[in-house]
């Protein structure tokens, strides 16, 4: 049967098929100023450029040594959350590969390098107790470096070539930060993940400058994080959404090494990052580390305590505070005093006064100040069920509440400092202030602190031989010309 088109076409105007809506239509048409902006440099190609153009020698030894550090450091978080139900999970999932060039950290298993970049990433970030950066978005830029060891392992790179991507994706990732507030539109610290990865495994896979631009529009392009991750009942997915994106940031340079493609320009186009996710916001590359800045790997703080970064300072002044007043029993009401970001992200909801998740309760700052008041410690064990649901810390919380104290808010994102004020049962108050605590960026951590949180990490996975053995050999990872080896030592000897 012959159909005629002019029939088929009314058919469909009658559908509604040609009734674009006006998003779609905006998106599809041209205008002169839209043609002027697409001629201009598009920042995925000035990123690229930037992480093409390092060199090695550029790079301070300063820089290397703080990556070192957080190496070492990294590691240590890793190990100590080994055991863990959804390190476990994806630990499971990543072996299922069967073969592969990046080992799986703690095993001999060795899987495919985005699975393995997933999986480490995974008990990296498990316990909240890797490093922390504040800048307009705050997030863990260590992340990154499951994702370069596991790039770096797969392509047979030496220590020093890993530490050189880790400088890298700290300062793609950290410039990014520093940019512009993603939480404040909804949105999550992995975004910024995706491009500081991509750029990094580029950067090892030996990648043109080109297909490094294209692994950064295939990474953007994959996945976008929501803040719906960290706010109400907080789940596993919180430890997960970065080493998701590290996953996507790995897999996009293995895909643009193979001549993939993907949409550009993928910051300033029409439905690009900008129009859709951040707004626009200036970054110039000129300025990151190297000929004329100083790298941001510098500025990055660590953490004794796992805790969310906006809690930290509360902990050693709520032990300060129950010293001075003989007991957290003998307090009747607590006030905290934060910044604005602390209140926002650690104290606005009511499961931040009765968390049900270990995740919830790590973000919590009147859940982690109660329970230093009464243990005296915040530690890896402070969030269990048992814990987190025992009467006396649901109890006292109700008797806790947050402000925003706006001197202190001036002062992010330098420090996050908090103010405790308890008026005890005998009518005293008391008021102690804490500015900021060892492993801030005002207060670096030194090498003998770095070795005592190592050891502490990984002393319920590995003997106290093995533990030391295996510092040794990270310490020394810039020597390092396989790290295959490296990685097994990871592993506990029976």
């Amino acid at each position: 049967m012959k159909v005629q088109r002019r029939a088929v076409l009314k058919s469909l105007a009658s559908i509604g098929i040609f009734n674009l809506t006006p998003t779609l239509v905006a998106l599809t048409q041209s205008s002169p100023a839209l043609a002027q902006n697409e001629k201009k440099r598009q920042l995925a190609e000035q990123l690229a450029q930037y992480a093409f153009d390092l060199k090695g020698n550029q790079i301070t030894q300063a820089a290397i040594e703080s990556a070192k550090f957080r190496f070492v450091d990294s590691v240590g978080c890793a190990l100590s959350a080994f055991h863990e139900s959804p390190v476990t999970s994806c630990r499971t999932i990543a072996a299922r590969a069967g073969v592969g060039t990046s080992t799986l950290w703690g095993t001999g298993t060795q899987s495919q390098p985005e699975l393995a970049a997933f999986s480490n990433g995974v008990a990296l970030r498990y316990h909240d107790l890797n490093d922390v950066y504040v800048g307009k978005t705050t997030g863990h830029p260590s992340d990154n470096i499951a994702a370069c060891f596991a790039v770096a392992e797969s392509v047979k790179a030496s220590g020093r070539q890993f530490l050189e991507a880790t400088v890298l994706a700290y300062e793609i990732n950290c410039r990014l930060m520093d940019a512009t507030d993603l939480t404040a539109k909804g949105w999550d610290h992995p975004i910024f993940t995706l491009p500081s990865v991509a750029l990094a495994s580029s950067k090892l896979l030996a990648s043109s400058q080109s297909k490094m631009t294209q692994a950064v529009n295939i990474s953007l392009a994959s996945s976008m994080a929501m803040y719906q991750t960290r706010v109400q009942q907080i789940s596993d997915w919180k430890g997960i959404a970065d080493p998701d994106a590290l996953r996507n940031g790995v897999f996009a340079s293995l895909l643009a090494e193979q001549g993939m493609t993907g949409p550009a320009p993928i910051f300033e186009g029409k439905a690009g990052l900008f129009a859709q996710v951040s707004g626009p916001f200036p970054l110039d590359t000129a300025n990151f580390g190297g000929a004329t800045g100083t790298y941001k790997i510098l500025d990055c703080g660590y953490k004794l305590y796992p805790a969310q970064v906006y809690t930290l300072t509360s902990i050693p002044a709520a032990i300060e505070l129950a010293r001075q007043a003989g007991g957290a029993e003998k307090i009747a009401s607590l006030k905290i005093f934060t910044t604005r970001t602390g209140l926002l992200k650690s104290a606005t909801g009511p499961e931040k006064w009765a968390p049900a998740t270990k995740e919830t309760a790590d973000h919590s700052l009147p859940y982690v100040a109660s329970r230093a008041m009464f243990d005296g410690d915040i530690h890896i064990n402070s969030y269990t069920k048992e814990k987190i649901s025992e009467p006396k810390i649901l109890d006292f919380m109700q008797r806790v509440t947050v402000e925003e104290d706006p001197v202190l808010s001036a002062r992010e994102p330098l420090t996050t400092p908090c103010r405790l004020t308890a008026v005890l049962k005998d009518g005293r108050t008391l008021t102690v202030q804490v500015d900021d605590v060892a492993g801030s960026a005002t207060r670096p951590m030194t090498r003998d602190a770095v070795n005592a949180k190592f050891i502490q990490n990984v002393s319920g996975f590995l003997n106290n031989i093995q533990s030391e053995a295996l510092l040794n050999a990270l310490w020394g990872v810039e020597s390092e010309s396989n790290l295959t080896n490296l990685a097994r030592q990871m592993k506990p000897v029976s």
